[in-house]
């Protein structure tokens, strides 16, 4: 196992920075090809969501989110109750449709994977034990530790929470959890710079 096969992305090192609607604030984990709100093909964050209100709206983009924190989240998605409050639960819906969330007991947060719709499409899974991580060719995979203690096979390497690893176009690791990770697959898309 070499290092370049995958990147690690410590949660020490990221800034929260405003919404898009100015709404609250977010915690970017990766990006491809980068951040700019008009050019991503896919972005993964961590928002913290502190009060009710409106969602972005991102033309052209499909979301989901995973409460990873707090007891959930009302949405109203285009007019219809999503109620989200099992944590660890992947929830998909348009980005470019009007979006309002009500919190359903203080606040929570949310990973959030956003990804270009008709350039790309991320699948979202939250998992648990020893797995092969492998990027399908032209795309990426993203481990997030949801809990501290998970490892990658044949490295010194420890995750602690929030930490992610990222892989490469058909780079492979092994990930031993002792707590859930999320897994968001990326096909289609370079891995980010």
């Amino acid at each position: 196992m070499t290092a370049e096969a995958f990147r690690i992305l410590r949660a020490a090192g990221r800034t929260p920075v405003a919404w898009h609607n100015g709404g609250g604030t977010t915690r970017e984990i990766a990006a491809s090809p980068g951040a700019t709100t008009g050019s991503f093909d896919w972005r993964v964050s961590l928002a913290d969501v502190a009060a009710d209100g409106p969602f972005s709206v991102f033309p052209g983009v499909d979301r989901t989110l995973t409460v990873v924190e707090g007891a959930g989240m009302d949405l109203m998605v285009d007019g219809e109750h999503h109620i989200v409050d099992e944590p660890y639960w992947p929830h998909d819906f348009p980005g470019d449709v009007a979006t309002d969330g009500r919190l359903l007991a203080g606040p929570v947060v949310n990973l959030n994977v956003m990804y270009r719709r008709g350039r790309v499409r991320a699948e979202t899974a939250v998992v648990r034990g020893t797995l092969r991580l492998m990027a399908p060719e032209g795309g990426a995979v993203l481990a997030v530790a949801l809990e501290d203690g998970a490892s990658i096979d044949g490295t010194d390497v420890r995750l602690g929470r929030y930490d992610a690893v990222v892989l490469r176009s058909r780079a492979s690791c092994v990930l031993r959890t002792q707590g859930d990770a999320a897994l968001v697959t990326v096909s289609g898309a370079a891995s980010p710079a």
